[in-house]
Formats: structure tokens, C-alpha cells, sequence
């Protein structure tokens, strides 16, 4: 069973098209990148999934869930880290984190031992009692990460997770990204960082002003392509230099 699935996907804000009937599947136990430029429909397209936006017309299905018609259920699987973080700036950061376990349904020692391992993997622990807009922009970005993995669901969807963060940080969410895949969880990534798709990602799709101008596995798009770097495959692809030979 795919972990998430679009179909036609199609959002209008009045007369502008921002996602063109788009559609693509994303394994179980996979990364996917979902790439684009700036503009390109990316985040539009992940908050549909995420249910913060209502598609115009199309159909979204999470782990076999209907999300339109059973958005609750579809909803419990997902952690999402949103392009505006989406922490509260008037909590410090572990009662971020408390808040967002006891809505996920995490309570006690479970939620306390989640919280302190996140705490410490990110290096967040020294600033515990610190009010979240008193963090730098990078740690804000890790706690917005830890936000969303806490009650470790099933599909994680990240929108550009290591986004001004320090080397090390960056590193370790790379690392946790790896370990929920290779655990079976799945990880719809959106990222800017062609070098971090390289590492990361098995799968991958490639929007451009609202429609998709690729979707499969990145080995097979680098074979295609003959070329050594994605970052070249992106840029190609989004001037519609490569569409042909796809």
C-alpha cells in the first residue's frame, strides 16, 4: 500500500492555478523528495495533503485513509513541519513539546522520555525553559522538527527541516530522517538542498509552475539524464531541458 496518494490534485486562488492537476504516490518505508522552485506549488501542494488548505477538486489518500472524507483519521498519521514552523512563540521550547504530545495523545513517563530524547538528540536541552521566540532561527527549525516526530507517526511530512540550521543539527535530522525510513515510517521531504535529495531520498517528484515535470526513482532520473549531480538534473528539468528524454 502506498503511503500517501495524489490524484489530479488541483488548486485555484481565483483565476491562478497554483497546483495544475498534479498526481504522484509515495512509498512505504521511503524518502520522497518533493522539489520544486519557489512558487512552484510545493507547499500549497503539502498542505492539501496535511489538510490546512481544501483542494479545488482531486482526491488524497494517506495510508488507505480518505483525507477529505476521513480527514481526522488521516490526520493521526501524519507529523508535519510546516514552512512557518508552526510552534507557539509564548511557550518555551519543552512545553512546546508537552503540548503538542498530550494533542497527539501522549501522556506520563511515555511523553516525558520522548520529550527529554528529543530534547537531547537536538541539543535543545540547555534551552528547555526558554520561550520559543527567544530561539534563534535555527533552533526553532530543530524544535519545530521534534515537534512533529514526537508521537512517531507513521508519515512525517517536512517542509524544508533543515533550514538554517547549524552543520551538526542539520546532520542529526538527516540521520533521524534515515532511521524512520529504514524502521518502515515514511518521509514526504520538501527541500531546497539538492545535495541533502542525493542522500536522502529514493523517490522523488519534480514540480513546475503547478504541474509535475517528473515523478519516480532518482536513480532512474540520474541514469536518464546522464548527469552526475542532481542539482544539474533539477535545474535542467525545471527549463524543460530534460522533459523529452523522460
Amino acid at each position: 500500500m502506498a503511503a500517501i496518494t495524489v490524484i489530479n490534485l488541483r488548486k485555484e486562488f481565483g483565476d491562478i492555478v497554483a497546483v495544475d492537476n498534479v498526481s504522484f504516490s509515495v512509498k512505504e518505508g521511503s524518502v520522497f523528495g518533493y522539489l520544486g522552485p519557489n512558487g512552484a506549488g510545493k507547499t500549497t501542494t503539502l498542505r492539501m495533503i496535511y489538510g490546512a488548505l481544501r483542494p479545488t477538486s482531486g482526491e488524497i489518500y494517506v495510508m488507505g485513509y480518505d483525507a477529505l472524507r476521513e480527514k481526522n483519521e488521516a490526520k493521526k498519521l501524519l507529523g508535519v513541519m510546516p514552512e512557518n514552523t508552526g510552534i507557539y512563540p509564548r511557550l518555551t521550547a519543552e512545553e512546546n513539546l508537552v503540548y503538542f504530545g498530550r494533542l497527539r495523545g501522549l501522556s506520563g513517563y511515555d511523553l516525558e522520555r520522548r520529550v527529554e530524547k528529543l530534547l537531547k538528540r537536538l541539543n535543545l536541552e540547555e534551552k528547555r525553559y526558554v520561550m520559543a521566540d527567544k530561539l534563534s532561527s535555527g533552533q526553532k527549525q530543530k524544535l519545530a522538527f521534534a515537534r512533529a516526530i514526537i508521537h512517531e507517526p507513521p508519515v512525517l511530512i517536512l517542509d524544508e527541516p533543515t533550514l538554517g540550521v547549524d552543520v551538526m543539527s542539520a546532520r542529526e535530522i538527516r540521520e533521524i530522517i534515515r532511521e524512520y525510513a529504514d524502521q518502515g515510517g515514511t518521509v514526504v521531504l520538501s527541500t531546497h538542498n539538492m545535495w541533502e535529495v542525493q542522500k536522502l531520498c529514493s523517490d522523488v517528484a519534480i514540480i513546475n509552475k503547478g504541474k509535475i515535470v517528473y515523478s519516480g526513482s532518482r536513480a532512474e532520473l540520474e541514469k536518464i539524464s546522464g548527469e552526475k549531480e542532481f542539482e544539474e538534473i533539477f535545474v535542467k528539468l525545471v527549463r524543460d531541458e530534460h522533459v523529452e528524454a523522460l
